[in-house]
């Protein structure tokens, strides 16, 4: 048995705390004490508490995020009422800041920012029977090169079926006002010989996945060089995720990413918007020339995904400009487009927006914004369904010929915003779509509504749809994918039989 137990809530079973293990990473004498084990927020939270209770640990340490708040509200009130002499400490980018918007009074102590140091001095104090009297312990910045790494407590079953969460460095220099990263405006940087150990230490291991975490991948771009040249470097398939700035690619940079192979890396690029005046208001840098030349350049001349991102609902920004935005990226790239809903996170500035341009926000977990001056609450759920919506059929990439087809010839924004409306009163859901179900009403869309030519249409889909191995052509193609099919065989007997016309000649 174990005294404490270092756990949180994960999104998906995919996912791994890279938090807790640097909190196991640091518990100096104690750590034979501690044990981890991770949950996922969609099991019932009194089976989560059975199991933690199962380890009969003194100490319970919570991660606590915007995706897991309102569970870990509702487990720690469990865990008291049933154990009320458990220890429970909270930690985690949602309790660092305040006001607390969910119930966390059930927790004995929290730990705010970094907790390396101050969990470890916690969690001894508690074992030798030293209670503090003190529940809320401020944050402190940390200097990494005192603190301990974590990778090494990335076990088998997180390096065979889990992502493996990385970081060069913690902090961001720039000041965007939705952005917790912003508070902490010095970058402070991990030894990097240490670090690459580190990573080879893992690639050892079998680990061929590596999600950076790091705000600003190619901020310090010798940094970032050294680290792309040690992926370059190994001859086995990896892939790489960075997050990146989007005005920075020197020529040095290019030279590197342009040598990934494909399917190897990941960039995912910050845009959120593209109008000037709402970036001044977000405090954001903006430099739309260099973003649209890097962009390009990536599109064109490497086998990088991209993933752009863009919010809706920010401070000054319409409907209307949202639309011009995502109209101007897609002729840009092709690239995966991350639609947004602002959020409005304790500890950040965007509450001073909130009188002047009647802001109002949701103060259930993730605090999405509900309304503006510019953006009344219906066109703002509509907005939503629009994100929702999006991923399933841009983001996915099972309709890249559809897509194509549905936006032909018009606006983006225009035709898939009439689309959100159609499809969700067709619906009035958001989920339970599969494959087949969706493209079904893509085809109806683009009939009906749009008046496009049905086997124009169908050929779209079947293509789409039979592009990945295995996938059966739906019931509603059938008769169209036949004269496809029939259409094929024509071309090849013609194509044959003038092969054979050539050769005779």
């Amino acid at each position: 048995m174990h005294d404490i137990l270092l756990t949180t809530l994960n999104g998906r079973y995919s996912h791994t705390s890279i938090g807790l293990r640097y909190l196991y990473a640091n518990l100096k004498e104690i750590q034979s004490k501690a044990t981890i084990y991770e949950y996922v927020t969609n099991e019932r939270m009194n089976d989560i508490a059975q199991r933690i209770l199962s380890f009969n640990a003194k100490i319970i340490a919570i991660g606590t995020y915007i995706w897991n708040a309102s569970d870990v509200s509702e487990l720690i009130q469990i865990i008291k009422k049933v154990s009320p002499n458990t220890i429970i400490i909270l930690g985690g980018p949602e309790v660092s800041y305040e006001p607390f918007r969910v119930n966390l009074s059930w927790a004995d102590y929290i730990i705010q920012g970094e907790g390396e140091e101050q969990f470890y001095s916690l969690c001894k104090d508690i074992l030798d029977n030293n209670l503090p009297k003190q529940k809320i312990f401020y944050p402190k910045m940390l200097d990494l090169s005192t603190i301990q790494l974590p990778y090494k407590y990335y076990n088998d079953n997180d390096i065979t079926n889990r992502y493996i969460y990385v970081e060069a460095s913690r902090g961001c220099p720039f000041t965007c006002e939705f952005c917790l990263s912003s508070i902490d405006k010095k970058v402070r940087n991990f030894d990097l010989d240490l670090f690459l150990q580190n990573m080879q230490m893992l690639w050892d291991k079998g680990v061929r996945n590596y999600k950076f975490i790091d705000r600003t991948f190619n901020l310090n771009i010798d940094t970032s060089i050294k680290i792309l040249d040690f992926f370059l470097e190994k001859k086995e398939q990896y892939f790489c995720h960075f997050e990146v700035v989007p005005d920075q690619f020197p020529q040095k940079l290019r030279d590197k990413i342009v040598q990934f192979p494909k399917g190897s890396l990941q960039l995912e690029i910050g845009i959120q918007t593209l109008k000037k005046d709402i970036a001044k208001n977000i405090k954001r840098n903006l430099n739309i020339p260099k973003i649209k030349e890097n962009i390009l350049f990536l599109e064109q001349n490497s086998y990088a995904h991209i993933h752009l991102d863009l919010i809706i609902g920010l401070p000054g920004e319409t409907i209307e400009s949202f639309g011009e935005n995502l109209d101007y990226l897609c002729s840009l790239s092709r690239s995966e487009v991350q639609v947004g809903i602002l959020k409005k996170l304790s500890g950040t500035t965007l509450n001073r927006h909130d009188e002047i341009l009647g802001m109002v926000y949701s103060d259930i977990p993730p605090y999405e914004i509900l309304c503006n001056d510019l953006i009344p609450f219906e066109k703002m759920q509509h907005m939503k369904r629009f994100a929702r919506y999006w991923d399933l059929v841009y983001n996915s990439g099972n309709f890249t010929h559809s897509f194509t087809l549905l936006v032909k010839d018009a606006s983006v924004f225009s035709i898939f915003d009439n689309f959100t409306s159609w499809l969700y009163n067709q619906t009035f859901s958001t989920w339970q779509f599969s494959l087949d179900r969706l493209a079904k009403f893509l085809f109806d869309f683009m009939i009906e509504v749009l008046q496009k030519d049905k086997q124009i249409v169908a050929n779209a889909l079947v293509a789409d749809i039979t592009k990945a191995k295995g996938r059966k052509i739906p019931k509603f193609l059938r008769t169209y994918s036949n004269i496809i099919q029939n259409n094929n065989q024509i071309d090849h007997t013609i194509d044959q039989k003038n092969k054979r016309q050539q050769r005779r000649i």
